[in-house]
């Protein structure tokens, strides 16, 4: 989905599953993946690939190195895709701390957790301890006028039928929702207060004075257990709302749980 959300161009590269078999010079190869607890662990495909055609993930970087940055690199891109366990001693040689024997410990049964200091109770800090830090401002969003009553927190989500930004289904069973992503959730006072409907078709405006008008239209509003002056709809289909500006101040993180915007309601069809 984020392919429709870019800037003036955007290439699709079809590639290789991680559950498709991968075949390089040395054999078939192996890639390492975290999963959401943070454990690194080994996986390898035993599909036939959809097309003999397709290239690796790792293939179509090298190939594009090779393409582009040739002569600039002492990077080996032919041996590195030759035998992926090579790509995985360098990560290893570079982040000994965290990568350590990385192609043996990969293999082993639950894999090997990347370590994080404060999980291990070991704070890195100037005292030692945990540190807490609290905000500076007592303004919810710096970025919009506290004076603006009309303007609600857009908060975007991601569905139970969805990885990242690979959409499985249109379904969302947690949040109840069925058949569609294009909703906006909403309180039932906040509905009532602007005359709204559940189930009328809206358009989201940001509401921010930068020259650049950011909308995403035809969102049908569910009435939903949110905090009034809150709404929420699904990631990447509200990604057009959120300025490039609009970001954490330190750590750069985009402030995709509160962004400033308008709800109006669409015309009716006639």
């Amino acid at each position: 989905r984020s392919a429709l959300v870019h800037g003036e161009i955007s290439y699709i590269l079809p590639c290789l599953g991680r559950t498709e078999i991968d075949l390089q010079e040395t054999g078939q190869q192996a890639v390492a993946v975290e999963d959401s607890t943070g454990c690194m662990h080994g996986s390898r495909g035993q599909a036939r690939p959809a097309s003999p055609d397709l290239l690796s993930e790792p293939r179509i970087v090298a190939e594009l190195a090779k393409a582009t940055v040739s002569g600039r690199t002492t990077i080996p891109w032919d041996d590195w895709i030759a035998d992926y366990a090579r790509i995985r001693d360098a990560i290893a040689s570079t982040y000994p701390d965290i990568f350590h024997d990385f192609n043996e410990r990969m293999w082993k049964p639950g894999g090997f957790h990347r370590p994080i200091a404060a999980r291990q109770r070991s704070w890195k800090t100037k005292t030692g301890k945990a540190n807490f830090i609290v905000p500076t401002s007592l303004v919810t969003d710096i970025d919009t006028s506290p004076e603006a009553r009309d303007v609600v927190q857009l908060i975007t989500l991601r569905s139970n039928g969805q990885f990242n930004t690979t959409i499985y289904s249109y379904d969302d069973r947690f949040r109840g929702i069925y058949g569609s992503r294009l909703v906006v959730l909403m309180h039932r006072n906040d509905i009532e207060r602007w005359g709204l409907k559940e189930g009328l078709t809206v358009t989201l405006t940001t509401a921010v004075d930068d020259g650049v008008d950011r909308q995403v239209s035809g969102l049908r509003v569910v009435a939903y257990d949110i905090p009034e002056g809150c709404i929420a709809g699904y990631f990447p289909e509200c990604n057009p709302l959120l300025p490039l500006w609009h970001h954490e101040e330190k750590a750069k993180t985009p402030a995709a749980k509160s962004i400033p915007v308008r709800v109006k309601a669409e015309a009716a069809a006639v």
